[in-house]
């Protein structure tokens, strides 16, 4: 840098009474500019100004070194983060490899022999591949309705003329649909509409438009062409969403029917209330088993399980969970059936139990409504491990029959069981 001769010392000092931004003022009496936090504390004072005392050089110096300590072992502490996380996506992917291996050369060619041994049971816990998802669903799903791509071609033909009929104001009722009125049907039809552009918004990919959309709507309106009794109910669309993510659309409606004709899933969607109100009561004697203190707050409030359970089980669990999770949670309800439901249920409960104690009615209603985005898999599972489906020595199936069977027999009036 160039310094300046006597002259134009007088020259600048003259000019100093003119006026001029304190910035400039400032940066005309420096003789360098700092380039760095570094350069403060390490470079001695410019010459116009007093040197800095031994004492203070020397402190400075030294928190200069330790910032350049913890800098470097923030840097270290994140590398081996980095390397953590890289290792565990390897293992996890040869984890996954492997997997696919044993379910695609042992498991799946032998199906009926092999699907409920110790080891499937235990390589089904901890995930199906993707690449096997959809196959493993099919068969533990199964096809009891004997369903054919045939009969969903005909039943998409018939819906897709519905349609046309509607859009032209057609009001015909077809001799097989008796009984269910052509605004009743209307309803359904545009429901289904509404509902798929809700259906999992942030994918994007059921949208108006979007790869799966037409896909979706076809399954939907099949169906309500496939039991009009039915007709389609809020809820569906996140189950047929679901299995297109991993079926092709004909085995995905023949998956979608059967496992909507399973009984808890009927007993929902037909809106069979006093069904309904028996597997909240079988619930709510695993839940007072297993968390008595949670089950006991839950009394003192008034927060009965239709607050929460009916959307948890309506799609199951595809709205309320990360898609990633809410696929292994369908993978043991495929292999457990609708037990697995409320085991997982409990599961939520415990994992939230200490926050849920400390919370009112609605405070816990909002928080069971919406659980939170970013919940992991893991613990969540840990958490569901925990849960014991047994209760005075009787399994669920036991407790819901015992209760379906006192259900039926109060409503035949008998007297010792009124109170």
């Amino acid at each position: 840098m160039l310094r300046s001769t006597p002259r134009e010392c007088e020259d600048k000092a003259g000019r100093a009474s003119k006026p001029g931004s304190p910035k400039q003022n400032v940066r005309k009496n420096l003789d360098f500019e700092p380039l760095s936090t570094t350069a403060l504390i390490l470079e001695d004072r410019p010459a116009n100004l007093p040197a800095k005392p031994v004492e203070e050089a020397q402190k400075h110096r030294q928190q200069y070194e330790e910032m350049v300590v913890q800098a470097k072992k923030r840097e270290l502490k994140e590398a081996q983060r980095r390397k953590k996380q890289l290792e565990e996506r390897c293992r996890l992917e040869e984890s996954i490899g492997n997997a696919v291996l044993t379910w695609n050369n042992e498991i799946l060619p032998n199906w009926e022999t092999m699907w409920c041994s110790r080891k499937v049971r235990d390589l089904w816990w901890q995930g199906i591949p993707p690449s096997v998802r959809g196959k493993v669903w099919g068969l533990a799903i199964g096809n009891e309705l004997n369903i054919t791509h045939e009969l969903f071609d005909i039943c998409l033909a018939r819906a897709k003329e519905r349609w046309r009929s509607f859009s032209m104001g057609g009001s015909e009722v077809e001799n097989e649909d008796a009984g269910f009125s052509a605004a009743d049907r209307e309803a359904s039809l545009e429901l289904i509409k509404l509902d798929i552009s809700r259906t999992f918004p942030n994918l994007c990919i059921f949208q108006q438009g979007g790869p799966y959309h037409d896909m979706l709507h076809s399954i939907l309106g099949a169906y309500t062409c496939y039991r009009p009794d039915v007709g389609y109910v809020q809820g569906m669309s996140f189950i047929a969403a679901v299995l297109i993510l991993n079926l092709d659309t004909a085995d995905a409606f023949i998956a979608f029917s059967n496992l909507l004709n399973k009984p808890c899933q009927m007993a929902f969607f037909r809106v069979d209330h006093g069904l309904m109100l028996t597997y909240f009561a079988a619930f709510e004697v695993f839940f007072e088993e297993n968390l008595p203190k949670l089950f006991a707050h839950f009394k003192k409030n008034n927060l009965t399980p239709d607050i929460y359970l009916i959307d948890w089980i309506f799609t199951l669990y595809s709205k309320s969970l990360p898609l990633d999770l809410a696929c292994r949670i369908w993978d043991v309800f495929c292999r457990d059936g609708e037990e697995f439901l409320f085991r997982t249920a409990l599961g939520i409960l415990k994992l939230f139990e200490d926050i849920l104690t400390k919370m009112d009615f609605i405070h816990v209603a909002q928080f069971l409504t919406r659980l939170p985005e970013d919940l992991p898999a893991e613990e969540c599972f840990a958490s569901i491990a925990t849960i014991q489906m047994q209760s005075r020595n009787k399994k669920w199936a036991q407790v819901l029959a015992a209760l379906q069977k006192d259900s039926r027999e109060v409503d035949k009036g008998s007297p010792s069981l009124r109170r």
